[in-house]
């Protein structure tokens, strides 16, 4: 009997990622073609305790290729400890003192100060297209060109935008890499098959008035994280057209953490949205790689055991790290990020139990971000 359920979660999670390659390939590639830009856009940034990214922020923003008077940039202090509201004001009086700034302290209105920031900032902006990053991230030199060109060849109103990792010097910066491209795979996999479900909040695009109209985060301010997510899904479902901007010039590049408990961490506050969300696509994902994963780990217990073969183990293993490779390597191709995949074949040992982990504590345990505690 546990042989044909390892069986069947193994023929439904090949069909799943093998769905995602099929949307991945139906998404088109967006070229730049050097068009006089239009689009004015509002970029958001909320910090907190970020003293050591800000410089390179800040010094990204001032390498934009963008005119200067189509954009502003709104950052939101959410009660930095440190002194960043100070290193930001020194910074932008030195490197951006031609470009239209302002930086406010945030408004806690709910259980998620970002979703308030984002609000704040938004009833701040004076242009009609709100753009969010993170603090810890940087800026391509053609963001806000690839996102202007891409409005004007579109009607859209939410447009998703990749995000990858900077460096891949040690296998834990692999291992985080790899993670995360494989989630940039099932996002523009989804798109592809036109059932989205996944978006990242450091590379987020969509009309103020798409904001206003769907009355921004209402409705999942009880949740600290999902500012993404969440408004992807609602804004999908109200009948808003979203997208999926599929250009390497686009990627915003994040930084990996520093040591496995702060990606434990990381994860889990990434698993907790995973219960909340609506979408169906999204909850069967899910469902399936924590099934595929819980498989493989349980699997290594049951084959020493003898409860089923090593056989059968290790003919489910090929297969499910088989199709991993080949959606990640689609990934990895499109953004030449491949110098991660080094590490592959170790990851691939260590994954099952990680993920079956992450997935099993963010159920029945807070998570801490940035000095502060929060729960599901």
């Amino acid at each position: 009997m546990i042989t044909v359920i390892f069986i069947i979660i193994t023929v439904i999670y090949l069909i799943l990622i093998f769905s995602f390659v099929r949307g991945f390939n139906k998404v088109e590639v967006f070229n730049l073609q050097d068009i006089n830009p239009k689009s004015r856009f509002s970029i958001l940034i909320p910090f907190k305790n970020e003293a050591k990214n800000l410089p390179a922020l800040v010094d990204s923003i001032s390498k934009l290729n963008y005119p200067k008077h189509l954009f502003e940039v709104i950052f939101i202090n959410d009660n930095s400890a440190d002194d960043s509201k100070q290193i930001l004001s020194a910074l932008c009086k030195k490197h951006l003192r031609n470009y239209v700034i302002t930086v406010i302290d945030n408004e806690r209105k709910s259980k998620a100060p970002k979703k308030d920031a984002i609000t704040l900032g938004v009833s701040k902006a004076n242009f009609e297209w709100i753009v969010t990053t993170d603090a810890d991230c940087l800026l391509p030199k053609y963001w806000l060109d690839s996102f202007d060109e891409f409005i004007q060849n579109s009607d859209s109103d939410v447009i998703a935008g990749p995000l990858l990792y900077a460096t891949y010097n040690t296998f834990l910066e692999r291992f985080q890499a790899m993670d995360v491209m494989s989630l940039q795979g099932a996002t523009i996999g989804a798109f592809g098959l036109n059932n989205p479900f996944m978006c990242n909040g450091a590379n987020f695009a969509y009309k103020a008035t798409t904001f206003e109209t769907l009355n921004g985060f209402e409705g999942n301010t009880n949740i600290a994280s999902g500012d993404d997510i969440f408004f992807l899904e609602k804004a999908k479902r109200k009948g808003h057209k979203v997208d999926y901007l599929k250009s390497v010039h686009a990627a915003v590049i994040s930084h990996p953490e520093p040591n496995w408990n702060a990606v434990i961490v990381q994860r889990k506050r990434w698993a907790s949205k995973t219960s909340a969300t609506k979408n169906t696509l999204g909850r069967f994902t899910a469902l399936v790689i924590l099934l595929m994963n819980a498989a493989i780990a349980c699997g290594l217990v049951l084959a020493m055991t003898s409860v089923i073969s090593w056989k059968l183990l290790l003919y489910l293993f090929f297969i499910k790290i088989n199709i991993d490779f080949l959606l990640l390597f689609k990934t990895a191709s499109f953004f030449d990020t491949k110098d991660a995949l080094s590490s592959y074949w170790l990851a691939c040992l260590l994954y099952p139990f990680f993920s079956t982990y992450v997935a099993i504590v963010s159920m029945f345990s807070t998570y801490k971000w940035k000095g502060e505690h929060y729960s599901k």
